[in-house]
């Protein structure tokens, strides 16, 4: 049965994922901690961190099947 894992923003995740779906979730959970993150950091010093979210741009992942 194979095994998924999440490939984000170029770094391979540790965690192993039984259904793609899982993975899929997962990655879109790092998408969001990411924007809530930038949205932080603007409000802590908008000048040096500016951030707009009708432009903000999530970062790249990847689902990848592995072997057991």
């Amino acid at each position: 049965m194979p095994k998924y894992k999440v490939i984000f923003d170029g770094e391979e995740e540790d965690e192993v994922f039984d259904t793609r779906e899982d993975a899929e979730e997962h990655a879109l959970q790092l998408c969001g901690d990411c924007e809530a993150g930038a949205e932080v950091l603007h409000l802590s010093n908008p000048g040096d961190y500016p951030y707009d979210e009708n432009t903000y741009e999530f970062p790249e992942y990847e689902i990848v099947e592995v072997d057991d």
